[in-house]
């Protein structure tokens, strides 16, 4: 992700426990409970890619499905435009919940997704394209999601495991994008329920972790205002972490 280690402070680095209870004076409950059910609620086993898009809105109304539905990570490669900048209007804050990866190239993008064990499915009408509705999504999947009008490139289209489409029974052959991006990931997490009863699968630690980041994100200048009084306390020091 773009973020460095939301736990490091200086040289000190604080315990996700630690960060709850410093910050839960400055939050509702309500609050606090709602990213304890949002965290419960997520998965890393799905995430969409999209890949040289050119209308930042299309980038922006992605992520906002993507954290509405439960996927943490998302995956932007750029195109022959410069990268984007967030469109506030469409996201409405999802970017500040989501892990976002930037690549330079599909070719570092999938052999990144493979390594971490990822099939990459493309959306794009191919030759051997499947419905979606045969996919098993409770497998690591990584659903791309191509350019406004040509797309998923060439070179992604090598590296991809599999094509895949939403079957339109209308005259319209297709999507906006971010139209197709909600639905595949509606989908995807429907998948996900029917085989396996849950969508989420994040690991207690990691849900920890992620609960602390999110109270980070939800209490202005938390980082700045709480430095000194998180510090001193539950600190581990930079050269101890394991």
């Amino acid at each position: 992700p773009i973020e460095d280690d939301p736990f490091a402070f200086d040289d000190v680095r604080l315990l996700p426990e630690r960060i709850v209870g410093l910050l839960r004076p400055h939050m509702r409950e309500r609050r606090l409970q709602r990213i304890r059910d949002v965290v419960a609620e997520r998965t890393r086993t799905v995430v969409p890619v999209v890949e040289g898009l050119v209308n930042t809105g299309n980038v922006s109304a992605v992520m906002r499905s993507a954290e509405a539905l439960g996927h943490q990570d998302m995956h932007v490669v750029k195109g022959d435009n410069e990268r984007y900048k967030h469109s506030q209007r469409t996201a409405q804050g999802a970017q500040h919940w989501l892990d976002v990866w930037h690549w330079d190239t599909p070719r570092d993008c999938a052999a990144h997704l493979h390594d971490a064990g990822y099939r990459l499915v493309a959306m794009h009408l191919h030759s051997d394209t499947v419905p979606i509705r045969e996919l098993d999504f409770t497998k690591p999947t990584a659903l791309v999601f191509g350019n406004e009008e040509a797309g998923v490139s060439e070179s992604m289209m090598e590296a991809v495991d599999a094509a895949c489409v939403v079957p339109l029974p209308g005259f319209t052959e297709s999507f906006n994008v971010s139209v197709a991006a909600a639905v595949a990931l509606y989908h995807a997490r429907q998948d996900r329920l029917d085989r396996q009863g849950r969508h989420a699968d994040l690991g207690d630690e990691e849900q920890r972790r992620l609960t602390a980041r999110f109270c980070l994100r939800s209490v202005n200048n938390a980082e700045r205002n709480y430095l000194d009084s998180l510090m001193p306390v539950s600190a581990v020091p930079v050269s101890d972490w394991s």
